[in-house]
C-alpha cells in the first residue's frame, strides 16, 4: 500500500534509514523528478528538482495497519503522513504509473508528463531554447508548431523538455 510522506529534505538520508530499521528493506520510496537546465553567463548549469516538493511516495504492505503508520510517527526526517492515502490508492496508483511512463532513461520525467493543448504557453527547460516561453499553434504525431516570440518554428515532441508557465 502508497501512503504519501511530508518530509526534511535535509534529513532524507536518515528518514530513509529509520524506515529500513522500523519496517526492514521491503519497502518502496518513489520520488518523481525533473532535470531543470538554465543558462547562466554563457553556461548551462542543470539541477535536479523533485516534482512533488518535499512530499514522496512510500510503499510497504503493512501501511494498511494504522499501528504501523502511529509507530513510524516519530521517524528522524519525517515532518508527518498525509491523511487519507487508504481511500485514494487507485489514483496513487495511476498518478505513479503515469510518472514511471514518463520518464527517461536518466529516470527524470520527460515532457510526455505534462498534458499538452493548443493555445497555451509553455516554458522550456532545455535545450537552445531555455527559459522561453512558446505558444503551441498545432499538434501532430511528433511534431509541435510553436510561435516563439514573433517567430514560427516546429520541434520534435519529445525532445525537449518544456512544461505549462
Amino acid at each position: 500500500m502508497w501512503t504519501i510522506i511530508k518530509f526534511d529534505k535535509n534529513k532524507l538520508d536518515f528518514l530513509k534509514k529509520d524506515l529500513e530499521k522500523k519496517l526492514g528493506k521491503d519497502f518502496i520510496i518513489y520520488k518523481p523528478k525533473l532535470l531543470i537546465q538554465k543558462y547562466k553567463k554563457n553556461k548551462s548549469t542543470s539541477r535536479e528538482v523533485n516534482l512533488l516538493g518535499d512530499y514522496l511516495f512510500c510503499f510497504h504492505n503493512n501501511f494498511k495497519n494504522p499501528e504501523t503508520i502511529n509507530r513510524l510517527k516519530f521517524t528522524k526526517g519525517l515532518k508527518y503522513f498525509l491523511n487519507g492515502f487508504i481511500k485514494s490508492q487507485k489514483e496513487i496508483n495511476k498518478f505513479i504509473q503515469k510518472c514511471k511512463g514518463s520518464e527517461n532513461n536518466k529516470g527524470y520525467l520527460s515532457s510526455d508528463f505534462f498534458e499538452t493543448h493548443l493555445n497555451k504557453e509553455y516554458t522550456f527547460h532545455e535545450g537552445p531554447f531555455i527559459g522561453m516561453i512558446f505558444k503551441i499553434l498545432q499538434l501532430q504525431k511528433n511534431k509541435i508548431n510553436i510561435m516563439l516570440g514573433n517567430k514560427r518554428t516546429t520541434i520534435v515532441k519529445n525532445q525537449f523538455l518544456y512544461s505549462p508557465n
